[in-house]
């Protein structure tokens, strides 16, 4: 069973590997064989991910017959709080940026 700082760091993995794949284009997905090869993620823990992220509303996600994902996608939900996260990264190194260049 994973911990729970595992479980946060799978479902960030996720949400940042389907936002670089789809280019936050929420007609777009992955399938769930492609983020499990590509985060390593172990079968059972990619699919409690997807099933947390789901539930929040962040993706949608298509079920195997198996219980796992076949093909995940990002909601309108999903692509702005990846979009958010996005904007407070820039602000923070081009903010840094500015202050350095323009000194105290």
């Amino acid at each position: 069973m994973a911990t729970l700082r595992e479980r946060r760091a799978y479902r960030d993995g996720v949400m940042k590997a389907l936002y670089e794949a789809t280019e936050g284009d929420r007609l777009l997905g992955v399938t769930g064989s492609k983020l499990h090869g590509d985060l390593g993620i172990d079968a059972q823990d990619l699919a409690a991910a997807c099933t947390y992220l789901a539930g929040e509303g962040l993706i949608t996600v298509d079920w195997t017959a198996g219980n796992t994902p076949a093909m995940v996608s990002l909601t309108h939900q999903g692509i702005r709080l990846m979009e958010a996260e996005e904007e407070k990264r820039d602000r923070r190194v081009f903010g840094a940026a500015d202050s350095a260049e323009h000194g105290p």
